[in-house]
């Protein structure tokens, strides 16, 4: 199967979070027409936004996937549900399971319900640090500039690396 290679974001703070995303993780293998590359550790940082709730795990996956955009988009929030997730309205908030397309090949999609790359990945060390773990750092961002540029301007701050998930 030949299909472009998309970055997906992973994060849970909320019933066994290294569980949530490890289960995430695998979930991402089935989707239909994709298969996971790669992924990267796992990483444990301090939430955006209120404070008053459990740390994050995240990590970052590579698909090779022939689904379109929105089709992707679907399937991930298909996943997300399965993990009891609920959108409330919410921002920032504590969930079990996020899962966000950062980047769709070199595509830049702007679209209600969805913006790719992700607007906010300059300035997330939970995003930059584990996508270059996976990435080459000569990956363009479109609108963002290469991964090497971003992560050094994005320090590692609280952001700490677990151990890898076991395949």
């Amino acid at each position: 199967m030949s299909g472009v290679l998309a970055y997906i974001g992973l994060g849970s703070n909320l019933q066994d979070p290294v569980d949530q995303v490890a289960r995430a993780l695998m979930a991402l293998a089935d989707l239909p027409e994709t298969r996971c590359v790669a992924r990267s550790a796992l990483y444990a940082s301090p939430p955006m936004g209120p404070q008053d709730q459990p740390d994050y795990i995240n990590a970052v996956a590579c698909l090779s996937t022939a689904l379109a955009p929105r089709d992707l988009l679907a399937g991930l929030q298909a996943i997300e549900r399965a993990h009891g997730r609920v959108r409330n309205g919410t921002r920032w908030g504590p969930r079990t399971l996020d899962l966000d397309i950062l980047l769709y090949g070199g595509r830049q999609i702007h679209e209600p319900g969805l913006s790719v790359p992700h607007p906010g990945i300059p300035e997330r060390p939970f995003v930059v640090h584990p996508l270059a773990e996976i990435a080459p750092r000569d990956l363009v961002l479109p609108g963002h500039g290469p991964l090497a540029l971003l992560l050094s301007r994005c320090p590692q701050g609280d952001l700490r690396r677990l151990e890898p998930v076991p395949e």
